[in-house]
């Protein structure tokens, strides 16, 4: 028996959330990284800043997502959204500009592919009327 649209509502609904915490904890981790308070020798205050905005956007998403579920959707992608833009920005300073590291080129390519699964994760969340 298929589950109706109701039924299967609420876990496509509560998906973006828990992954909205990931992200926001990796972009964190990033910009504690690249300040060198967790690795010195990958310091790059640059790219802390442009980091920790990011990770503040995505808590910020994930606080009212789960304050608000009606606007998860909306909330999701316009918080992803900006994430995956100033990911593919550092992806490309990464790759064309330099210097890089290992971990910058791991990091950029990870969270781009996280946030595209959590963009259609997001896109799957039924709208609000």
């Amino acid at each position: 028996m298929q589950p109706s649209s109701d039924e299967s509502a609420p876990a496509t609904m509560d998906f973006p959330r828990p992954l909205l915490v990931f992200e926001a904890a990796a972009f964190a981790a990033a910009a504690l990284i690249h300040s060198g308070v967790l690795i010195g020798e990958l310091e790059d205050p640059g790219a802390a800043g442009v980091e920790l905005v990011i990770a503040i956007v995505l808590a910020g998403a994930a606080i009212l997502v789960w304050s608000t579920p009606a606007w998860t959707r909306s909330v999701a992608l316009g918080a992803q959204g900006f994430a995956l833009a100033g990911s593919l920005i550092g992806l490309s300073l990464v790759i064309f500009v330099g210097p890089a590291t290992a971990f910058d080129l791991f990091f950029h390519v990870g969270a781009v592919l996280v946030l595209i699964i959590g963009l259609l994760a997001a896109r799957a969340v039924p709208r609000r009327r």
